[in-house]
């Protein structure tokens, strides 16, 4: 095979294999494939920028805080503690050969591609990985992490990114995020507010989150008191830039509740006498009043929903959270939303961003629901789904009924660093390839696909998140 042949078949990687359809959407992946990168929610620790501080290490940089990589690895019999989870104790170099020695196993997935890309397009490393080739690689991506290119600035940079958004508890003081912007080294540094821990009286010293919220912000210890308090700290999010508010929850029910209602339950699941029905019911009138503070402050609600975190019970107590069994469950966003759209579902202020891991509800609930509300977005394919053929299917899914403006423009919701130019490559890619077979079928023309994939990259998302 020709050199040519090959630079080729790696420039048109994921788009269709259909020559005439394929010319289409090269010429509409052109279009995007250098534009900045705006990513509106992820996971990367702001304390990474503001130290400046070189990666340790190729497996703590690739392996050990992916889980995506240490799940699949786990399922083939490695150890958690084999890869350093949850503190555990591992010599990066063993828990490198473990995974190279074990690289097949990532054949066709969405991580083994990410991974690929950014060692072979970010750390220069080309050789395959193997048993035999272990050492040379991490050998070689040691060298570079010493290196001032492979700091966590000059990678945001390189990859070009515009906007990036953190996750962050809803009482940290922001400090990192006010010294990046006092400093202006890098581009634009969100944070985020995550309260789901001061929300969901099953969440690990909720009382105690509880008592602190209001403690530190002066607030009475009621139930009012504690909506003030959080009404508080969101603006305080809102100083320090802030543009959303992220909710992650099992199941997305709300429930709308008269105020002295809403103090008694608070009382009881602050005391911890509530039973499982009165705890569900608290988080659904929760989520339903960050719904109002949305609409009050203006902060984007984004609701990641559908997932039973930690789902091996003694995986979680050996190795905590996060730690890869997190599982996808079946979700109802039509009932479970609509005390909360009944109330706040027309009001255009408000931007409420749906995403699921249950790819049944996109054709059936969200794209009908952001087909009407214009107060919802469909949120791009999220974390089980952020692969390119599930691109392919949600498209699919709700591009017939809420065509393509009702979207959030992708989001890579992700810690892995390295792995953020690949994955926004990846749904350009996918979305190109889209674009084309309408185009080819004669159901979109040239110059409306072509104004279309220039939007969802940048100036919709924008949009959506009120950047």
């Amino acid at each position: 095979m020709s050199h040519a042949s090959l630079v080729r078949r790696d420039r048109d990687r994921l788009l269709p294999a259909d020559p005439t359809t394929r010319s289409v959407a090269r010429a509409l992946y052109e279009r995007v494939a250098d534009a900045p990168i705006i990513s509106p929610h992820g996971h990367v620790p702001v304390e990474w920028l503001v130290e400046d501080r070189p990666f340790s290490d190729p497996a703590s940089l690739l392996i050990t805080h992916d889980h995506y990589v240490t799940r699949l690895l786990h399922a083939s019999g490695v150890g958690l503690d084999e890869l350093g989870v949850g503190g555990s104790a591992a010599d990066p170099r063993q828990v490198w050969r473990r995974f190279a020695e074990r690289w097949p196993l990532f054949a066709g997935t969405a991580s083994g591609y990410w991974i690929s890309e950014s060692l072979q397009n970010v750390l220069d490393v080309t050789v395959p990985l193997s048993a035999a080739t272990a050492d040379e690689a991490y050998d070689r991506i040691a060298d570079q992490l010493a290196t001032p290119e492979l700091r966590p600035r000059a990678l945001f940079e390189r990859f070009g990114i515009e906007v990036l958004a953190t996750t962050d508890d809803p009482l940290d003081d922001l400090a990192g995020h006010a010294a990046l912007a006092a400093e202006g080294a890098v581009g634009r540094v969100l944070p985020t507010f995550r309260p789901d821990r001061y929300l969901d009286p099953d969440a690990a010293g909720f009382a105690q989150n509880v008592e602190r919220l209001v403690a530190e912000t002066g607030s009475p210890g009621t139930f009012a008191g504690y909506l003030a308090a959080l009404e508080q700290r969101r603006r305080y999010f809102i100083e320090h830039g802030a543009v959303s508010a992220d909710h992650g929850i099992e199941v997305p029910d709300t429930l709308d509740l008269a105020p002295e209602e809403g103090e008694g339950l608070f009382a009881r699941v602050v005391s911890g006498d509530a039973d499982a029905g009165e705890r569900h019911s608290f988080r659904a009138h929760m989520l339903l009043q960050m719904a109002r503070m949305s609409v009050d402050d203006g902060l984007v609600m984004t609701v990641h929903a559908g997932v039973v975190r930690n789902h091996s019970t003694q995986t979680f107590r050996r190795f905590g959270p996060d730690s890869g069994h997190d599982i996808p469950r079946r979700t109802d966003f039509v009932g479970g939303l609509r005390p909360l759209l009944e109330r706040f579902g027309l009001e255009r202020d408000l931007h409420l961003v749906l995403f699921a891991v249950d790819e049944t509800v996109y054709s059936r609930e969200i794209a009908p629901l952001a087909g009407f509300y214009p107060s919802v977005y469909i949120g791009a394919p999220w974390w089980f789904l952020d692969a390119p053929d599930a691109m392919a299917r949600f498209r699919s899914a709700v591009t017939e009924t809420a065509g393509f403006s009702r979207g959030s423009g992708f989001i890579d919701d992700t810690r892995a660093f390295l792995s953020i130019p690949a994955r926004h490559d990846t749904a350009r890619r996918a979305d190109a390839a889209f674009l084309a077979r309408l185009v080819v079928e004669g159901r979109v023309d040239e110059e409306t696909a072509g104004a279309v994939i220039d939007d969802i990259i940048g100036p919709q998302p924008k949009r959506v998140f009120k950047l």
